[in-house]
């Protein structure tokens, strides 16, 4: 899925937790297309919430 791959991308570029409304206004992408793909992520471990409703990528 893309959008994952998108949104793992500008996390790494930001280099800093962000929100879902941050990585939207990033993306330009639909905010239930990002929330699904957070959701997903989460499920497979590949992002990790260091703070509160902000997300990064998991550390391998």
């Amino acid at each position: 899925m893309a959008v994952k791959d998108d949104i793992l991308q500008v996390m790494k570029k930001n280099g800093k937790p962000m929100s879902a409304g941050e990585v939207e206004k990033a993306l330009g992408v639909d905010r239930k297309e990002i929330d699904k793909a957070f959701k997903e992520l989460k499920a497979e471990g590949a992002i990790s919430s260091p703070v509160r409703c902000k997300w990064e990528p998991a550390q391998q």
